[in-house]
């Protein structure tokens, strides 16, 4: 949501020291308010429930105070929710997915400004640009324009001014935050997570990289009638505005999209999956945001044309090194292969095990990697009851493999020999969970066994 018109900011808090100083303010608060409530806990022989909600209580009160300064503060916390998840509390990453909700828009008169600014008067004269914003975000915004020669539709995203100068102060300042606050350990894995989501960061404010890898997805599928890629207008582009072709598209929940017949769910939903079996196999890069404004459903104007899914912001494409590709090819082949051996070695070439691990430990995360693809090898007799129907085709939406999935992943956590995955493997991982879900959300039935044979 975009926020109400009076809600709407003036300027964005860049200043380091203002900000670095209210986060260390509401980290030490925080920190000392933990120590004396656990102490308090601990005499008074409170459970581990109730120490858990304290836990909950003190981390909402740090993402009130994150809320509040806006700009990439909140996108660090928000990538910190989404990646954060082996190094932070449940309690932690549950509050800091509430700032996804806690955007507002900039007033249109700074927003103009910075428009003429950058592209010119001139080039302003060439386009009527809505002043009401399609959406906001905690980075920027976009606006939907028209240009006046031939009427094309336009989008501009407008990156708010200084929040690209203030990524690495307020990174340094909410990772102190949360070790202040929530006593987390200064281990080289929590340091290298940082440096992560520092580097994504960096690359999500590089409008000429995004413009660069939306040309290239947009070349490599422009003749498929399956997808739609904005096209890239560099003549209403600048250093922190993008102009793409607006690409319209509905939310895979919208209630219009529910009632498309099963028929074209089911294409749509197969359309998906064969979408990332491209980027892994063939591109070796991939669009790695799950979030599902990213990803629309264009349904067909009339029959005899297909519906497309419109593919939207490649700010988060990351290419993958071939020795990271090979391994994970290898786990895939051994798992529709049904060869845990292949899946064994593919998981040694990944360093999710060692060959000095026990050998119940390598077993493990084995059954683990290969359940993952269970809707392309799944039989109604290897998978719980009702994950098909009548015609023996896998219901996604029924399926309850993620929970199943989580369950294992969870016992293995607390096994001594677990160790974090490459952080590649983290990032396919998410849009994994993202497309199983999006198919899900189609109420897609099918067995995606021809798609993935393309590949291997």
């Amino acid at each position: 949501m975009v926020g109400h018109k009076k809600d709407r900011l003036g300027k964005i808090r860049t200043g380091s020291l203002e900000r670095r100083w209210s986060l260390a303010r509401a980290g030490f608060v925080a920190g000392t308010r933990m120590v004396a409530r656990s102490a308090g806990a601990m005499l008074t022989g409170q459970n581990q429930a109730q120490r858990r909600d304290i836990l909950s209580q003190e981390a909402e009160l740090l993402v009130y105070e994150l809320g509040k300064l806006k700009g990439s503060v909140v996108k660090v916390g928000q990538m910190m929710a989404l990646y954060g998840e082996h190094f932070l509390p449940d309690e932690i990453t549950r509050a800091l997915h509430t700032l996804e909700n806690r955007t507002v828009a900039m007033e249109w008169s700074v927003v103009r400004g910075e428009f003429e600014r950058q592209l010119g008067k001139r080039v302003m004269a060439e386009l009527d640009i809505d002043p009401e914003p399609l959406a906001a975000a905690s980075l920027g915004q976009v606006h939907r324009a028209s240009r006046r020669s031939d009427g094309a539709q336009l989008c501009l995203k407008l990156q708010y001014p200084g929040v690209a100068d203030a990524i690495d102060s307020d990174i340094n300042a909410v990772a102190r935050m949360l070790r202040l606050s929530m006593g987390l350990k200064r281990s080289a894995g929590f340091f290298d997570w940082v440096e992560d989501v520092r580097e994504m960061l960096h690359a999500e404010v590089d409008y000429q990289l995004e413009s660069e890898q939306t040309q290239r997805f947009y070349r490599r599928l422009k003749s498929d009638n399956r997808y739609a890629v904005p096209r890239v207008y560099p003549q209403f582009s600048g250093k922190t505005i993008l102009a793409t072709r607006y690409e319209p598209g509905l939310n895979v929940a919208d209630e219009s999209i529910a009632s498309l017949d099963q028929s074209r769910r089911n294409e749509l939903g197969r359309m998906f999956l064969d979408l990332f079996f491209r980027e892994v196999f063939e591109w070796g890069e991939m669009q790695t945001d799950p979030n599902f404004g990213n990803y629309l459903i264009r349904p067909r104007p009339r029959r005899g044309v297909s519906d497309k899914i419109v593919l939207l912001d490649f700010a988060a494409v990351r290419k993958f090194p071939n020795s990271f590709l090979e391994s994970l090819k290898q786990m895939i082949r051994g798992a529709y292969r049904q060869d845990m051996e292949s899946v064994r070695q593919g998981a040694l070439g990944l360093n999710f095990i060692r060959e000095d691990d026990p050998e119940e430990a390598q077993l493990s995360f084995v059954r683990i990697c290969s359940s993952v693809i269970e809707p392309l090898i799944a039989t109604p007799a290897t998978v719980p009851a009702g994950m098909f129907n009548r015609d023996g085709q896998y219901k996604w939406g029924a399926s309850d493999l993620p929970e199943r999935v989580a369950k294992e992943a969870g016992r293995a956590v607390l096994d001594k020999n677990f160790r974090l995955p490459a952080r590649e493997f983290m990032f396919l991982n998410r849009k994994l969970i993202g497309v199983y879900t999006f198919i899900a959300l189609l109420g897609a039935e099918f067995n995606g066994a021809d798609i993935i044979e393309k590949y291997i």
